[in-house]
């Protein structure tokens, strides 16, 4: 099965399993969005439409459960359900309520594959029109498919392939504060030392490029301890 371009969004509240689950997933091919909670989803689905969305039933705050009825009051994308043996109560519950299959914990990387793939060829996901991935910010044009970017009067910013993977990490989650570990996994780099400066040394030749263009502006602001934050206004356009 061609899985190019095919995006999971985990949510899962254990940042070790959805490293090692996001880490099998992206050398079979997939794309992936990672979230640790609803509200994590639920900035992630403001701007990305995953083919597929892996769900825990444990998590802090909005539970598995209510997540799942939320999604289904107007969503069709499948939802595969993670579950302790415990919990089989809530997997019937999670399948009534309109999740399309899941499996329990702990599970093989394997047999989680083999229910994505099933789940998406019963889908037929490939039949519908994907979302535009054109957005503007603060005077540019990025097109995230054609990985070109430029000025709103039609001028090229050159830019390379480690440079574009780091600035359509910042358009997908504007105004939000992202860690270096984050910014490094969203972009499929290898998760390294804390204190790597791969991260640090990308921004710095992005805002180069960027900032030239639109002076006055502080497009992506350091946030001490913390990581970085794109500071545009992000708008999808057609």
């Amino acid at each position: 099965m061609n899985t190019e371009k095919k995006t999971i969004l985990i949510i899962d509240d254990d940042p070790e399993i959805r490293r090692l689950v996001a880490g099998f997933l992206r050398n079979e091919g997939f794309e992936l969005e990672l979230a640790g909670d609803g509200r994590e989803m639920d900035g992630i689905l403001e701007w990305v439409r995953p083919d597929l969305i892996v769900l825990d039933l444990m998590l802090p705050g909005e539970d598995g459960l209510s997540i799942c009825r939320r999604l289904r009051s107007d969503q069709t994308v499948p939802i595969l359900l993670l579950s302790a043996k415990g919990e089989e109560t809530d997997r019937v519950v999670g399948l009534e309520i309109g999740a399309d299959d899941y499996v329990v914990k702990p599970f093989s990387p394997r047999e989680l594959l083999a229910r994505i793939r099933a789940l998406l060829r019963r889908s037929g996901m490939h039949s519908q029109q994907p979302l535009t991935r054109r957005f503007s910010f603060d005077g540019f044009i990025a097109d995230l498919d054609a990985r070109l970017l430029q000025t709103e009067f039609g001028d090229p910013v050159p830019l390379t392939s480690a440079e574009f993977e780091l600035l359509t990490c910042f358009i997908l989650r504007p105004r939000r504060v992202l860690s270096r570990e984050q910014i490094l996994d969203w972009t499929h780099k290898r998760i390294s030392d804390p204190f790597d400066r791969t991260v640090d040394i990308l921004v710095s030749r992005l805002r180069k490029k960027l900032d030239p263009l639109k002076r006055g502006s502080n497009l992506i602001s350091t946030v001490r301890n913390g990581g970085y934050l794109f500071t545009p206004t992000v708008k999808q356009i057609g």
